[in-house]
């Protein structure tokens, strides 16, 4: 993988956001051109997203499978499962890439428990699609990062404008603003991208800048999104919905 400039990354970006109609699309584009090598998904789940890029992307020798396929008791989101539906998610995800079984490398487990099998350094880019709490992408990014070689690239997904994302009862999404704070920290350039992803690009003493490829992202802070008012909003449409979702049940009977 060459080293490009900031003016180079940005036409690549541009140049694969105009040939792409969803997020698979946009990555398998920008990992062909970028010549990605060595790359991590971190949250593969059912697999289709890594199945997706070992078959249409020739240039990645090796894929990292980062995932604790198990339920977790401190993850309160939709998608955390039970023991025995998480199983089966994994002997999906395997089966779904045994045809690249020479190019992957399975970790089973949390960021935190496998991440160090990866050497630093060694990654040309790594994709977060981990669990989206706060304390899921505060993990992820710290832990990635320093696996990520100077020049190569950090993406992710649910870089969501919006915190709130699932119902009430669920903790919000906070890739974004995080992702973007973080970028800020390691003074590198973050480029917000269609399909709720963003890119973030590991230069060694570069400085920070957040460039918004969607004009979705005007509002970094979290304050606005968290007034009396608006939350006021949120539990009284949740209310709705359970309302109506009983009054259809009622009436169905």
């Amino acid at each position: 993988m060459d080293a490009i400039t900031a003016e180079d990354t940005l036409q690549r970006l541009n140049d694969c956001i105009s040939k792409s109609q969803s997020r698979t699309e946009l990555w398998r584009e920008f990992i062909r051109g970028a010549q990605v090598q060595r790359m991590a998904e971190v949250g593969v789940y059912t697999g289709d997203f890594a199945a997706n890029m070992l078959k249409s992307c020739e240039t990645v020798s090796k894929y990292y499978m980062v995932d604790p396929w198990r339920h977790l008791s401190d993850w309160n989101k939709p998608a955390n499962q039970n023991d025995p539906t998480f199983e089966r998610i994994f002997e999906n995800a395997k089966s779904q890439t045994d045809f690249a079984a020479a190019r992957r490398v399975i970790l089973r487990g949390k960021t935190t428990e496998v991440i160090d099998q990866i050497p630093d350094g060694e990654l040309d880019f790594a994709y977060i699609d981990g669990d989206h709490t706060l304390k899921g992408i505060v993990i992820d990014m710290i832990r990635v990062y320093p696996k990520v070689r100077a020049g190569g690239f950090l993406g992710g997904d649910d870089f969501s404008p919006g915190i709130w994302q699932h119902r009430w009862k669920f903790e919000p999404t906070l890739v974004f603003p995080f992702a973007v704070n973080f970028a800020e920290a390691v003074g590198a350039v973050i480029y917000a991208l269609p399909y709720q992803q963003f890119c973030l690009e590991k230069n060694d003493g570069g400085q920070f800048k957040f460039v918004d490829l969607t004009g979705a992202y005007a509002q970094t802070d979290l304050r606005s999104q968290m007034t009396p008012r608006r939350l006021m909003r949120l539990t009284a449409r949740e209310g709705f919905h359970i309302a109506k979702k009983i009054l259809t049940l009622g009436s169905s009977k």
